[in-house]
């Protein structure tokens, strides 16, 4: 189940948003995911309700938490390992009709998969969202009273300006803007970490979503919207921040980490 590397057992986690998990099935979903070999495996986006599609794999249990409205949002997570407790959303009615949280339990840690909503052009969602993210951040520092919380996900920002490859004319743009990098930073203040940044905080040109416009993946002109964040006291036991931008079969790419 976990490598072992060393001394260390390390635990491989990967993320993806797979922008419609029916079209991505078709694009080479099931390759990437029998050659990454991961313990767990979370996607977002998946746009399917419940029987609209089978997606089952030789020693994993799958978890899905689909939005009411039909094609739209949705998360699912793949595990080799057996949860002690599953919830679906947050608890807060509001929230949790777009299928867009699925925690799991585990012995040592919680798995939370997010699949943050976009503040949408003219950024008529931002103050929905502004919302969303403070009870996200108090969600998640409730749990991580009980254990350390491993979160992943499409979280809809790139957060600093190396996070996006034209950040001067983006600022103020859905994912982009000084509201939602203040919510970020609010989350990492309040007792997290993105496991990207803590390995490789200069690291540029690193992007795990492109638009479909103007060749913009040829050409490497992407946002880094797609995040690994852990509980600050198991940052130690971070042992590699992965990003595929070689994979296909969505406008993002899958993103992984290896942790102790």
């Amino acid at each position: 189940m976990c490598k072992l590397e060393g001394n260390d057992i390390r635990m491989k986690l990967i993320s993806w948003n797979v922008n419609g998990i029916r079209a991505c099935v078709n694009k080479g979903f099931k390759e990437f995911f029998k050659e990454i070999d991961a313990d767990i495996f979370c996607i977002q986006e998946t746009k399917c309700q419940e029987g609209q599609i089978e997606l089952e794999f030789e020693g994993y249990k799958s978890f899905w938490n689909s939005a009411e409205r039909k094609g739209y949002s949705g998360t699912a997570i793949f595990t080799k390992i057996n949860p002690l407790s599953v919830r679906y959303g947050i608890g807060i009615e509001e929230h949790d009709k777009e299928g867009r949280v699925i925690t799991l339990e585990f012995e040592d840690f919680y798995m939370v998969n997010i699949y943050t909503p976009n503040s949408k052009r003219e950024l008529e969602r931002l103050d929905y969202r502004q919302k969303w993210e403070d009870e996200i951040r108090k969600y998640l520092l409730k749990l991580n009273e009980t254990k350390p919380v491993i979160m992943c996900g499409d979280l809809n920002v790139a957060h600093e300006e190396i996070d996006l490859k034209n950040p001067k004319t983006n600022r103020g743009n859905a994912g982009f803007t000084d509201e939602e990098r203040a919510k970020m930073t609010e989350l990492l203040k309040a007792g997290f970490v993105d496991s990207f940044r803590y390995l490789y905080p200069d690291k540029e040109g690193e992007y795990s979503w492109w638009s479909y416009m103007g060749k913009a993946r040829e050409k490497n002109i992407g946002w880094r919207i797609d995040y690994f964040i852990v509980s600050k006291d198991i940052k130690d036991r971070i042992k590699e921040a992965t990003i595929y931008p070689e994979v296909m079969g969505s406008d993002h790419c899958p993103v992984g980490l290896e942790i102790s």
